[in-house]
């Protein structure tokens, strides 16, 4: 069983989880920044804290004279005077304790933390003790540096501030966030606003409103490609509907009339009893319709093929002054009933094509040349070799046909004369299917009439299509 494919995210969704991803991330890098430049700024303040002590315990051991350890132990506890939260440790060159200040044990410091040359605050030690957290440095200060001093801080307060000062932050963080992800969410609902307008208005075109298009003077810049693209695509589906409607009631009036002559003539036949020729005539009048509806059918099935891909021509070499050629003969007996001469222009043209569905495309722009020209005159058909093209113009003497008519004479069921009957000029789809053929071979077909002269042009390629 084929495994249904899942709808894609909505843009709306895509565009905020994108910026709210990239807000939260930008919110926690600021914070993580603010947080750590407080920490070293706590940092340095201690170092310098520690900095102070350690100069002073310095001076006292550089100026003290030989005494007792006990004299030097009362001038050291004045080193710390105004400085809370600080203690000290001092121990001569044999480990001996000569001072240490009520509160952590920073003889195990002095033992297990090793010496630095200076405070620094990225050199500092940090442990706890007793739930206290303090950070300081292991110094040999002396003239031959032989005492060993601890100097440390307390942390406690710094902690706690960090801690309050954390919290604050990244609830705020998280709340800034928060707003800027809806702030988001609300910039992009209300920038597809636009785009909601325009499928409310698509939504309500209906068949009878293919005329509608949408104003791209009211559309943001960005929606305008969009916008006429829609209109393009409108005109295209108006242009295709129109011509279906109008084929469609084309249809029915071609097929109208054969059927109700049939219709009338088993009527009249059947009105009374009539002798075997003339059942036999109405039969053959009723086979003409017959043949006539065939060739209609035939017709349309063989347009349908064409615009729908179905129907691949040949690639084969075709030979067009032959092919002209046997054409001329076959139009020869009814070219000479109407008066009209039949020429060919051309010695040489080769191209790559389907034989017969090329020979139909030219017998049906040679029998409406025939059909169109004026007594007497000549139809010319010439062949050229331009470039990597062949061209193929007929041209016929006769009426001009107006500039309107010229760009519908290739739709199906056109008539210049919509009031002809034309029961034995066919159903008017002879020029739609050269117009298919010639496209189907990946040419191109044009007509242009003035100064009593109609030509039609025939552009083929000398390379065959590929499929």
């Amino acid at each position: 069983m084929p495994v249904k494919p899942q709808r894609p995210v909505s843009l709306t969704l895509r565009i905020t989880a994108f910026v709210g991803t990239a807000t939260t991330l930008v919110f926690l890098a600021f914070g993580w920044m603010i947080e750590h430049s407080i920490e070293q700024h706590f940092a340095e303040q201690d170092a310098d804290e520690l900095r102070v002590v350690a100069t002073s315990v310095q001076q006292l051991l550089t100026t003290s004279t030989v005494g007792t350890n006990s004299t030097l132990a009362n001038r050291l506890s004045t080193a710390v005077t105004g400085h809370h939260g600080v203690y000290f440790y001092v121990a001569d060159n044999k480990g001996q304790q000569l001072y240490s200040t009520p509160g952590p044990d920073l003889a195990l410091i002095a033992q297990t933390v090793g010496v630095t040359q200076q405070i620094d605050s990225h050199r500092l030690h940090t442990w706890q003790e007793q739930e206290n957290t303090y950070r300081g440095a292991v110094l040999k200060i002396g003239p031959n540096a032989n005492f060993t001093v601890v100097v440390a801080a307390e942390m406690n307060f710094h902690l706690h501030y960090l801690e309050i000062f954390q919290n604050t932050l990244w609830i705020t963080t998280l709340l800034a966030c928060i707003i800027s992800i809806f702030v988001a969410w609300l910039s992009v609902h209300q920038g597809h606003a636009p785009l909601r307008e325009i499928s409310d208005r698509i939504r309500n075109i209906n068949p009878d409103q293919l005329n509608v298009r949408l104003d791209t003077e009211l559309v943001p810049k960005e929606l305008l490609d969009l916008g006429n693209s829609f209109n393009d695509m409108l005109a295209r589906i108006e242009n295709s509907f129109e011509h279906l409607s109008n084929f469609s009631a084309d249809i029915a009036h071609e097929l109208r009339t054969p059927v109700t002559n049939l219709s009338t003539q088993t009527q009249v036949a059947l009105s009374r009893a009539r002798g075997i020729e003339e059942y036999r005539e109405i039969l053959y009048s009723s086979l003409e319709e017959y043949e006539r509806m065939a060739k209609m059918i035939s017709d349309m099935l063989f347009l349908a093929q064409t615009d729908n891909k179905l129907l691949k021509p040949e690639q084969v070499e075709i030979n067009l002054v032959n092919e002209i050629q046997a054409l001329f003969e076959y139009f020869e007996a009814w070219a000479e009933d109407r008066g009209v001469e039949l020429k060919l222009h051309g010695t040489t043209a080769t191209v790559y094509g389907d034989k017969l569905m090329l020979r139909r495309a030219i017998s049906n722009l040679l029998s409406n040349a025939i059909r169109y020209t004026t007594t007497g005159k000549t139809i010319d058909v010439t062949l050229i070799t331009e470039a990597n093209n062949v061209i193929i113009s007929i041209v016929n003497q006769g009426i001009d046909i107006p500039e309107e008519h010229l760009s519908k004479l290739f739709n199906r069921f056109y008539r210049i004369d919509p009031s002809r009957q034309r029961s034995g000029d066919g159903a008017g789809l002879g020029l739609a299917i050269v117009k298919s053929i010639i496209d189907a071979h990946n040419g191109t077909l044009s007509v242009a009439s003035e100064n009593g002269e109609t030509t039609f042009t025939i552009t083929l390629p000398l390379t065959p299509k590929l499929y």
